[in-house]
């Protein structure tokens, strides 16, 4: 374990059919009719955590949070930060400005009426903020009371990326709050992820432990892991009418995510958002770069 570095443990938490591959095939009319799994899985994670000792952030989707509020206060009585993934799912650069303040003052209210404590945290869905796409998005998140973001992707990527923004903390608005960007390794010209998602699915363990490492120890940054709770349930429903990349890239590697958290778990030092990140978070000057 890097006893020197404390990395960021994040889970976006969504039910399986709110991913941004099914949306062309789900119709958001029908999620209350579709089996929810989102407890289940996300009590298992925090069986996980529990064992290993772990805190981490809950970006949890306000959708969620109003129709399973015990489940809510059950993160936050574990010690886990809760934060907000917004209310739809609905991604930013999509709906636009004021669709955009709505959902995320409503998935305030709704996590904090539920958990009973301040959600200053927001990650966008797939994210899908960035200084181009929604120049807005920023100052909308510091004018609604939040305090941080963890929404920007510098990679390309075929759904999201900003490859040009800063790899590490900064404050892309002066009005606006802090962004915490997915961790990234830059090798030769360009950055590769190094944050978890399908991405820690699809390679083989030991080379995302080694890059990882490599941000930790040569970069001497701390590193954000996120995944979902739909991810440690390999007995989930099959959308085969959805494409074969959607079904690749949702369904690959389920069946061992499990232990390959138990792995990563054991093999770095675990915290959340808000404790890693507290210094950028907390005494934050508009700046290009914030010290993490």
């Amino acid at each position: 374990m890097n006893a020197r570095i404390r990395n960021a443990m994040s889970v976006d938490v969504e039910d399986w059919f709110q991913v941004q591959a099914f949306a062309g095939i789900v119709q958001r009319s029908s999620w209350d009719s579709l089996e929810s799994r989102v407890v289940a899985n996300t009590e298992r994670v925090l069986e996980q955590f529990g064992a290993a000792g772990v805190h981490a952030t809950f970006f949890t989707l306000g959708w969620v949070a109003e129709r399973h509020p015990a489940l809510v206060r059950r993160i936050v009585e574990a010690g886990h930060e809760l934060a907000s993934h917004g209310y739809g799912h609905e991604q930013v650069n999509v709906i636009g400005e004021a669709a955009f303040r709505a959902d995320i003052r409503r998935a305030k209210q709704v996590l904090e009426d539920a958990g009973g404590v301040p959600v200053l945290g927001y990650r966008a869905p797939t994210f899908s903020i960035g200084a181009r796409i929604t120049p807005w998005a920023h100052s909308a998140l510091a004018e609604e009371g939040y305090r941080y973001s963890s929404s920007v992707f510098p990679i390309r990527h075929d759904l999201y990326g900003a490859p040009d923004a800063p790899r590490g903390p900064h404050r892309p608005r002066p009005d606006g709050v802090v962004e915490l960007p997915m961790t990234t390794l830059r090798a030769m010209g360009r950055n590769f992820p190094c944050s978890g998602g399908g991405w820690f699915r699809l390679i083989p363990y030991p080379v995302f432990r080694t890059a990882l490492r490599r941000v930790n120890n040569h970069e001497k940054q701390p590193g954000i892991f996120y995944f979902h709770p739909w991810e440690v349930d390999p007995g989930q429903p099959r959308m085969n009418h959805a494409g074969r990349l959607s079904r690749f890239r949702h369904y690959t590697g389920l069946d061992s995510m499990s232990g390959r958290l138990d792995q990563l778990l054991r093999d770095f030092a675990w915290g959340r958002m808000d404790e890693v990140f507290a210094a950028a978070i907390g005494g934050a000057q508009p700046a290009e770069r914030i010290a993490a």
